[in-house]
This record gives structure tokens, C-alpha cells and sequence, in this order.
């Protein structure tokens, strides 16, 4: 019997027997883990920190803890400029930005094949020059005598350069060119960076980004040699340089 057709008493009744009769909805449970807290880390850089498709924002999942702890107090203390990061790291504690660094470091996810290189055989002649041998008239590291032979990042607080998309490196290169982007002094990328004319950071994230990353792209223990350049955000976090 439709309820239109019954005396409004009863339609009052019927409505509210259905209601009775209709499953509650559920809330899926809270899981109070790291990952469910970080899941406004991974809203932009990708599901596990796998990096966003976008080419802008970077990977995260297995950088050294080191250079994330970094990056984070970075953002906080203007030495990096992104709005939004600063916002979201400004009331977070120094102990718990490690804490959010180890649980990145920490994962172990692949990366997805290289895109295709985009650029001429001079392009990828001096861009692969510039990061396995360097310049030495233009005083240049090999950027591999820093972020590691392999180019998978150095313990405890440098990056690996591949597996990163040609849009951030040249956006990175290019802050610390230009003063944008900071780091703990002494500042040996931004050193770095404005030794590279406009077409070698064209050269060297083109080959950066074309090439694929190794099975095991884990950061090496740091070489007993020493570094070409004084690096302050070589150093474990907490310390000096």
C-alpha cells in the first residue's frame, strides 16, 4: 500500500517502521597509523611517496631520512618556498618531522620506467658529462661524486637523482640558482647551481631523468674520501657541519 494513500497518522508510522528498518551506515575504522596520517603527504606525491604523474612533485619512498628530515625543516624555516609545505610542517614537532622522514625512507616501492629522453645528441653528450665526470674548467662536480656512483643518494643526507621528473630537477637547479632555494651552509648546490649555464641544467635533468633506476637504488654509506666541496646538507641532521 503506497503512503500517500493512508490517513497522515499513519503515514507518520509507516515512515518511521522504514527508517527503524534501514541499516545504519558505517564508518569505515580510523586506522591510527603513519600512513593514514600521512595521507595529506601523499594526496601530491603519489600513493606510498611514489611521486605525483604530474612531473612536479617528487618522489619520496626510500630517500635517505636524512635529507627529508632536512627538507622538512627546510620548508618550515622559509630556506625552501612552497606555501602550502610550510603550512603544513610549521606546528609539527622537529621529533615527529623524523619520525615522518624514517616512515618515507623507509618504504621500499618500484619506480616506474624513465620517459622517453627529449633531447639532441649534444644535450645528452654534456648532460651525461656533467653528472658522471663534471667540468673541470668550469670548476663543476661530477654530480656522482656526491649523490654516489650509482646516482642512488649517499648516507645520511643526500639525495639520489634518478627516477625524478625533468620538470623538478630543472624547478630545483633552478631555485638554487637563483636564490629561491636554500640549504644549511656551506650551500654547495646553490654553489653548483650557479656555475651551470641555462642549457647544462637543460642537459644534465634530461639525462638525469632518462635514465633507469638500478633494482636495489638504495643510498651507499659514505666514501672515506672527501667530498669536492664543503656540503652542509651532507651532515646527519642535529649536527654542525
Amino acid at each position: 500500500m503506497k503512503t500517500r494513500c493512508l490517513p497522515k497518522p499513519w503515514r507518520v508510522v509507516v515512515l518511521a517502521v522504514g527508517w527503524l528498518m534501514t541499516p545504519l551506515a558505517i564508518p569505515a575504522p580510523f586506522e591510527d597509523t603513519m600512513a593514514q596520517r600521512l595521507l595529506a603527504c601523499t594526496a601530491c606525491h603519489g600513493p606510498q611517496g611514489r611521486a605525483a604523474p604530474d612531473g612536479y612533485y617528487p618522489r619520496l619512498a626510500g630517500k635517505p631520512a636524512g635529507y627529508l628530515y632536512n627538507q622538512l625543516l627546510n620548508f618550515r624555516d622559509g630556506q625552501r618556498q612552497y606555501r602550502l609545505m610550510a603550512q603544513m610542517v610549521e606546528p609539527l614537532s622537529e621529533a615527529y618531522l623524523l619520525e615522518i622522514a624514517e616512515h618515507f625512507a623507509a618504504m621500499e616501492v618500484p619506480y616506474p620506467a624513465p620517459a622517453p629522453l627529449q633531447a639532441t645528441a649534444e644535450q645528452r653528450r654534456r648532460g651525461e658529462q656533467l653528472a658522471m665526470r663534471g667540468d673541470a674548467a668550469r670548476q663543476l662536480p661530477a654530480c656522482a661524486t656526491c649523490h654516489g656512483a650509482a646516482l642512488t643518494g649517499v648516507l645520511p643526507a643526500t639525495p639520489g637523482l634518478l627516477g625524478l621528473p625533468r620538470d623538478y630537477l630543472n624547478a630545483q637547479l633552478g631555485a638554487w640558482r637563483t636564490g629561491l632555494r636554500k640549504a644549511h651552509a656551506p650551500d654547495c648546490m646553490a654553489d653548483v647551481a650557479q656555475r651551470l649555464a641555462p642549457e647544462d641544467i637543460a642537459a644534465v635533468s634530461a639525462w638525469l631523468a632518462s635514465q633507469p633506476v638500478p633494482a636495489q637504488a638504495h643510498a651507499v654509506k659514505a666514501a672515506s674520501v672527501a667530498l669536492p666541496m664543503r656540503c652542509g646538507s651532507a651532515t646527519p641532521p642535529g649536527t654542525t657541519p
